[in-house]
């Protein structure tokens, strides 16, 4: 007797989150040297970590076997300061995907439903159906959320709506305009979680903020996994009303975040150079990117975010051609996009190198 015959069934029939293809995997497949290979299949900051985040963990790990911090005091402080709202606000999390899950784990059963966009993070299904909860796709004309529809998707049974602006993998937003309108219509019984993990690269960002200081049913994440370069970390956070935000911090595990993360974190947030120096390289990058494919022919989707979809003919033949040639992309087949590859903007060097390999390719 299989022991899978003892597990959920919906958890045997998931299918796992496949992350971007890492550069050791891919180094040692193919017999290539680490350093040769760029890659940009994880919407990583291309600069590193702040050096002033790298500082301030080397000094944290002298005390390693201490237990963290596990209310994150300093950190939620600094991150309430710095988001106008108030300590009570602010849920740490092991990357802002564990808030995703905290959410789910808080909201979700058989009898719930979770509404998102067509196009939008594939782990917000991949939640719902881990938790048995209806997982309602709304549509996305444009690749852009359409909020109106989404509003005529709530019903009595939806407990969670997920918008994520800018949105993985399209690169679009909804404006402020949008966001309003949508929130006029939303019922109480409804949480709705902006997820903001590209927030910082935006020049005028829509104000979700303001519904968490009014109280509203809301969780906004952001993270410090894209802008402040700390990935490997996994630190992100929610800010939420503060009686969201109460529910959550129950469902959490004790020490969710490390003290290196904490650290790292906390330093970061105020490395404003840094920030800064990751914005300028994205936007020059985002402009060379946007403008090649124009030239090629290649159609794509305007992104505000830090990575270009691009439509190659057969994303995964792409993917593969590309990956032998020690350049990592995305392939959207998982999204139902497999016609497309995602390419997330690197140094000026790596763009440059992408773009000869993905000209290669489809010669």
């Amino acid at each position: 007797m299989s022991i899978e015959s003892s597990a959920n069934r919906f958890v045997c029939d998931l299918v796992a989150y496949e992350p971007g293809k890492p550069i050791e995997e891919t180094a040692r497949e193919l017999g290539l040297e680490p350093s040769r290979i760029v890659k940009l299949a994880s919407n990583e900051n291309p600069l590193g970590p702040s050096p002033k985040a790298k500082e301030a963990m080397k000094k944290a790990l002298e005390d390693s076997h201490i237990y963290p911090d596990g209310g994150g005091y300093k950190l939620r402080m600094a991150i309430a300061e710095s988001q106008n709202v108030e300590f009570a606000n602010v849920v740490l999390g092991n990357g802002s995907n564990e808030i995703i899950e905290l959410l789910c784990h808080t909201f979700l059963n058989p009898e719930a439903e979770l509404i998102a966009a067509e196009h939008a993070f594939v782990v917000y299904k991949l939640m719902a159906t881990l938790f048995g909860a209806r997982y309602v796709e709304v549509p996305d004309p444009g690749f852009v959320h359409d909020l109106d529809a989404m509003a005529d998707a709530i019903t009595e049974r939806t407990r969670l709506v997920f918008i994520a602006n800018p949105n993985n993998p399209t690169g679009t937003m909804v404006d402020q305009e949008a966001i309003d309108r949508f929130m006029a219509r939303v019922p109480d019984h409804v949480v709705v979680c902006f997820d903001e993990a590209y927030y910082e690269f935006l020049e005028t960002p829509p104000d979700t903020l303001k519904y968490v200081r009014e109280g509203r049913n809301v969780c906004v994440l952001r993270t410090c996994s894209k802008i402040h370069g700390l990935a490997a970390l996994r630190i992100g956070y929610g800010l939420a009303s503060e009686s969201v935000a109460k529910i959550l911090q129950k469902a959490r595990q004790p020490f969710n975040t490390n003290a290196i993360a904490q650290a790292g974190a906390l330093a970061a947030l105020s490395d404003e150079v840094h920030i800064e120096q990751t914005r300028e390289i994205n936007r020059r990058g985002l402009e060379m990117l946007q403008q090649a494919f124009s030239e090629r022919g290649l159609e794509f989707v305007p992104s505000v975010a830090n990575f270009v979809l691009v439509k190659v003919g057969d994303g995964d033949a792409v993917f593969q051609a590309m990956l032998q040639k020690g350049v990592i992309v995305r392939a959207m087949r998982g999204y139902k996009l497999p016609e497309w590859v995602r390419i997330s903007v690197g140094t000026m060097d790596q763009n440059r190198r992408c773009l000869e390999v993905l000209d290669e390719v489809l010669a």
